[in-house]
């Protein structure tokens, strides 16, 4: 910690702020920029809001920010590529860096290092989208999600008994790479775990049942309002919330990831079955998003959550990891 006035914790300190980019989720990374940026606001730093478009080096090089608080998601913003850009300007950064943010945002690669590390993740596998929407490759039901999107985004439910599979798969508008996972439909909860990355080892917060009022928690379901009810702490067994919060703590770590992140997991309660989906690398960061919900759950206020996340770019550094 500085040594500024409590209630001006970052005074003196110019933090860019990077939020909307060129993804799909560009509209929910607004939101979750705006809401970090005015937190930082209140914390006393000097903020530039950034809207990253092909000359951010550039940009970032004329603003000379002293952190860059990374509020992307999806596709460039939170695969590793804009981590690469900072690493060459030298400019410290929140989150993950740009090992763990490519590993994570590419499902079949992270799934095996998931696995490798005995966390338990759906079976299924990688294929091209044109033999998936020819036929079916699993037995329904199954999911058929892009590789590497966020949010949800290009996500189907192929119901038990349904004659055919997504024929969207193979329409020319579709924008979301030519390989797609299929994994088995796992019946149940949505749960969500928040991760935060402490100096001692991965902290799991809580866990959150997330109930969509459109039968599927969708990029809608998500981020709209009354789009779905978070249930925290999930009513699920005290020995399953354990479960899922080791699990996602060993996904943190198994991943190398750092700063929030969260896990998306399935529990069938009739099978006993819990099964860890994805870490996002890049949790949003709305009014309605999960991390800032378990971190209040836990007696962590929005800001001081931002302000967590900008020290622990400083605590890292200081004892010699990247940022």
């Amino acid at each position: 910690m500085t040594d500024h006035p409590q209630n001006a914790p970052l005074a003196g300190r110019h933090i860019a702020v990077l939020l909307g980019g060129p993804s799909s989720e560009r509209e929910v990374s607004l939101v979750s920029g705006g809401a970090c940026a005015d937190a930082l606001e209140r914390l006393g730093a000097k903020v530039s809001r950034i809207d990253p478009g092909k000359d951010i080096a550039q940009v970032l090089t004329a603003t000379k920010p002293d952190l860059v608080f990374n509020a992307l998601h999806g596709e460039w913003g939170e695969d590793g590529c804009v981590q690469g850009v900072l690493e060459t300007l030298k400019l410290p950064y929140t989150h993950s860096g740009v090992l763990a943010s490519a590993l994570a945002m590419d499902k079949a690669k992270a799934k095996a290092v998931l696995a490798a590390a005995g966390v338990i993740v759906p079976g299924g596998g990688l294929y091209n989208r044109h033999d998936v929407a020819r036929d079916h490759v699993l037995q329904p039901p199954y999911v058929v999600k892009p590789n590497a999107e966020g949010s949800s985004v290009g996500v189907f439910i192929v119901k038990e008994g349904a004659n055919r599979p997504p024929e969207e798969l193979a329409s020319p508008a579709w924008t979301f790479g030519e390989d797609v996972m299929v994994e088995p439909y796992i019946r149940g909860l949505e749960l969500a775990v928040a991760v935060m990355g402490e100096p001692n080892g991965p902290r799991a917060l809580a866990v959150t049942d997330i109930r969509a009022s459109t039968g599927f928690y969708d990029y809608e379901a998500k981020y709209s309002e009354g789009g779905s009810i978070h249930v925290l702490p999930a009513p699920i067994p005290d020995s399953v919330r354990d479960r899922a919060m080791r699990m996602a703590e060993l996904a943190h770590s198994a991943l190398g990831c750092q700063g929030v992140t969260r896990s998306d997991l399935r529990y069938d309660d009739i099978n006993d079955i819990l099964v860890l989906l994805e870490v996002n690398t890049q949790p949003g960061m709305t009014p309605t998003s999960l991390a800032p919900e378990q971190a209040a759950h836990v007696g962590i206020p929005f800001d001081q959550l931002v302000l967590w996340i900008v020290e622990d770019v400083h605590a890292r550094r200081n004892a010699g990891g990247t940022a």
